[in-house]
């Protein structure tokens, strides 16, 4: 049998953490990409309060839409908006009420201390419902949820429009 020294486990340990924070919701996934400010088609302005709602609580967009949240918070506690599945949210909204201090910066959220605005440039790549959360301890359980209708693209073929025809 073979053994693993310290370091062996150590870097395990590190690989599996990383696995756990870069898997769905990093990257390419359902609910889209990290978008270029330059290509944003147009800001929503979201606030977020310590009654635990955000404002607007549902948006739409169109598939394919580059859109910059400028994300406010009105609040007098820290709060975040995190973009992702419902699975991705309740199991990253799990680590953080077990690490509470946790301090993390993706490209699909911003945290947001008392009074200050952040922003999350965000391309939705596939139509259908993407969720947004806080989930700073105690304040997704309080219903501190929204909702992004994604419509679907316009004249898009199965093949998403790239397909047989020649440039």
């Amino acid at each position: 049998m073979k053994t693993f020294g310290k370091a062996g486990v150590v870097s395990a340990l590190v690989l599996a953490a990383s696995a756990v924070m870069a898997g769905p919701g990093h990257g390419s996934n359902p609910v889209g990409e990290a978008g270029k400010v330059a290509q944003a088609t147009r800001t929503v302005e979201i606030d977020m309060t310590d009654n635990m709602r955000f404002t607007p609580a549902e948006i739409s967009v169109r598939q394919g839409e580059t859109v910059r949240f400028v994300v406010k918070n009105s609040g007098a506690v820290k709060h975040e908006l995190v973009l992702g599945t419902p699975e991705e949210l309740k199991e990253h909204y799990a680590m953080m009420m077990k690490m509470p201090g946790m301090e993390h910066a993706d490209d699909n959220m911003v945290s947001v201390a008392p009074g200050e605005t952040g922003e999350v440039v965000w391309r939705f790549t596939s139509s259908g419902k993407v969720d947004f959360a806080c989930l700073q301890p105690g304040h997704y359980d309080a219903g501190m949820k929204g909702l992004v209708n994604v419509a679907l693209k316009t004249g898009v073929s199965k093949n998403d429009g790239h397909g047989s025809h020649k440039h």
